[in-house]
Formats: structure tokens, sequence, C-alpha cells
């Protein structure tokens, strides 16, 4: 189960941090990431990272948005900083290559609100 986190309004130029933790009796997790989704738009990859820590941002967020993750706590962040109005979203973790005992799986969050005010 995944837990999201950290959402809320702001106003432009200010920055938030969203978290999402990985519940279970989780081994390892592969590739872990953020999506977000605006109102009337598909769902989009915000950025990734693997379990080596390798990163991939869309173009639309680097140079303000990072990426982490703490594998001993199977929990990855965005912070999220210089927000913008079109950063408006739902934003969903998504963990990819969750190993458990009994599984092999792919998992995503419930969706945090990101509201940007200009």
């Amino acid at each position: 189960q995944l837990q999201a986190s950290g959402g809320g309004l702001v106003q432009a130029g200010e920055s938030l941090r969203l978290s999402c933790a990985v519940s279970g009796s989780i081994i390892s997790i592969n590739d872990m990431g953020w999506y977000r989704q605006a109102q009337g738009k598909q769902r989009e990859l915000v950025a990734a990272i693997s379990r080596g820590g390798r990163n991939t941002y869309a173009d639309s967020v680097k140079g303000r948005f990072t990426i982490s993750r703490d594998n001993a706590k199977n929990t990855v962040y965005l912070q999220m900083n210089s927000l913008k109005p079109e950063d408006t979203a739902v934003y969903y973790c998504n963990a990819v290559g969750v190993v458990t005992l009994h599984s092999v799986g792919a998992y995503w969050g419930q969706g945090t609100l990101v509201t940007v005010s200009s």
C-alpha cells in the first residue's frame, strides 16, 4: 500500500514537499516515481528514481523539482520549488518492482492535490 502526503494550497513561487511511503513486508522496490494529472488532461510522469538513485524528470519541472528516496524507509519524496500555477494537479506516487515474500508488483498511491495560486 502506498500512502502519499504533503499536498496543499500554495502561492506561485513557494515550495512543497511530497512524501510517499510503501507499507507492507517489502523486500525491495525497483523504480519509484511521481505522476500528476491536471483537470482535463492525461496523467503524466513528473519524476522517477531507480533503486540505485538514477533520476528522470519531465522537462517542465527540471531545475525546480527534486526526487529522492530512502530505501530503508521504502519512501520516495518530491521537493517542489518555485511552484507555478501550471503545476496544479493531483500528484500520484508509483512504485514498480515491489518485491515481497509472495509477489512482485506495481502499485499506485491515492493521490494528493497540489494547488498553486497566481
